[in-house]
């Protein structure tokens, strides 16, 4: 019934988050939708960004993801539905409340090549021994991307975590313009031989960043 009310009014429920404070399950237009106050975290705008850069991306040379941000799961049903990608997905987040999110409302589950850790992405990158050969960045607090995941020593740990001819696929910004983090952040994956293409206005608002080891 609410599926079908929403395509007359939006239908909203709240959850509290101690990461992200107020969280929005919002039923529209039939699709559920997972909000904060000012972002959307899946199943919108974020969806169609992503789903942008993995166009990008040869995934047939890709045997295992590393996903750092889960929201609620749409890059993996991105991933699975429309590239009918299935091999190895890890996916990781912080925050409990959105990885409950993602299981119960949008039915998300672990099995052999899906799984779930909840974990500061800082300290999972600084203690992992794993490759991968696509990393999927997607950090974000409502509209910001934490600070410590603009800072060098972050990339530092994820090149040396990263498989030598892998893909980095970065959901880097909301903002207008580059910052002088993003910039630097550019030049530093440049500098390691990567080459590194830049989208900007993705769906009209993100910066996109994907980089591969030449």
């Amino acid at each position: 019934m609410i599926k079908y009310l929403s395509y007359l009014i939006p239908i909203t429920r709240h959850l509290k988050s101690e990461y992200s404070d107020t969280l929005e399950i919002t039923w529209h237009n039939g699709k559920k939708h997972l909000n904060t106050k000012n972002a959307n975290y899946s199943y919108g705008s974020l969806q169609a960004i992503l789903k942008f850069g993995l166009k990008k991306i040869n995934l047939r040379r890709v045997n295992s993801i590393l996903l750092l941000g889960l929201g609620g799961g749409s890059v993996i049903e991105t991933l699975r539905q429309d590239f009918n990608y299935q091999k190895q997905v890890t996916a990781i987040d912080i925050d409990p409340v959105i990885i409950e999110i993602a299981k119960k409302e949008y039915q998300l589950e672990t099995n052999s090549n899906t799984t779930i850790i909840c974990e500061d992405a800082l300290n999972f990158i600084k203690r992992n021994s794993s490759r991968f050969d696509l990393i999927i960045i997607d950090l974000f607090i409502d509209i910001h991307v934490p600070k410590p995941f603009l800072e060098l020593p972050f990339w530092k740990d994820v090149i040396t975590s990263k498989s030598s001819n892998g893909v980095i696929l970065f959901n880097a910004s909301l903002e207008k313009e580059k910052s002088n983090e993003l910039k630097s952040i550019i030049e530093f994956l440049k500098s390691k031989v990567y080459k590194v293409d830049v989208y900007d206005k993705v769906n009209q608002t993100n910066t996109v960043i994907i980089s591969q080891s030449l």
